[in-house]
């Protein structure tokens, strides 16, 4: 039986199960990670969205999703099957299924260092939401909570940041959380793909600047090398 729902009614229903099928998903996972991030990504999104035009449906199932598959929070493979099962379930045209896995596969810092993609509109409105959350005030609460919940140093004079050659090294590094600002943190304001995720990311990159100025005076230690980040 073919569907009496308008197409736009549809994708309202669609995205109202997809909200609650990642909110049973993240019930337990680390704050980082949590709800909240997805709720402040997708406001980013929205933001970011009104002047770049991209297709809003896939805009916000992907950015409700972008963390589903992420293999610091769940085990890959199973969660892609039961995302495959339930979009099946949401009656998800499969074409639509399709690019909203690619624009989540394509979201994260680790797999953008191995890939050199050309992104749909789409992708760049994702991916800069996402970012824009790992830097300024939050970025930096969001950085030492997972530090925390890592059990790695605040700092470790001795052991400067390095560059990341590949998803590998990213994922198995440990090193401290101060080290992440330069590896990771620092750099995302140049690799915002939208005019607003660069407008936006300028003054929350200035304020992680201020705030590591502050933190080295307050352990009287000059800092590294760089306060711009490894490039």
């Amino acid at each position: 039986m073919n569907s009496f729902l308008s197409a736009e009614s549809q994708q309202n229903r669609q995205l109202l199960l997809i909200e609650q099928y990642v909110a049973n998903q993240f019930n337990n996972v680390e704050a980082g990670h949590d709800l909240s991030h997805i709720e402040r990504v997708y406001k980013n999104a929205i933001a970011i969205n009104k002047k770049e035009k991209a297709d809003s449906f896939l805009v916000e199932a992907a950015v409700l999703l972008h963390d589903i598959a992420d293999e610091k929070l769940f085990i890959k493979e199973e969660a892609e099957a039961k995302l495959d099962l339930f979009f099946q379930e949401i009656q998800l045209n499969k074409t639509v299924a399709n690019k909203i896995i690619d624009i989540i596969e394509n979201v994260s810092f680790g797999n953008s260092i191995d890939k050199n993609i050309i992104l749909s509109k789409e992708q760049k409105v994702v991916r800069d939401a996402d970012r824009l959350d790992a830097i300024g005030a939050v970025g930096i609460a969001r950085a030492f909570q997972y530090g925390g919940h890592k059990n790695r140093a605040l700092i470790d004079t001795e052991n400067p940041p390095q560059k990341y050659l590949s998803k590998e090294d990213y994922r198995n590094n440990n090193g401290s959380t101060i080290n992440h600002f330069y590896e990771k943190l620092l750099l995302l304001k140049d690799k915002m793909e939208t005019e607003t995720g660069k407008e936006l990311a300028q003054q929350r990159h200035d304020f992680m600047l201020s705030y590591l100025k502050q933190f080295y005076s307050e352990i009287n230690f000059e800092g590294f090398s760089s306060l711009e980040g490894i490039k």
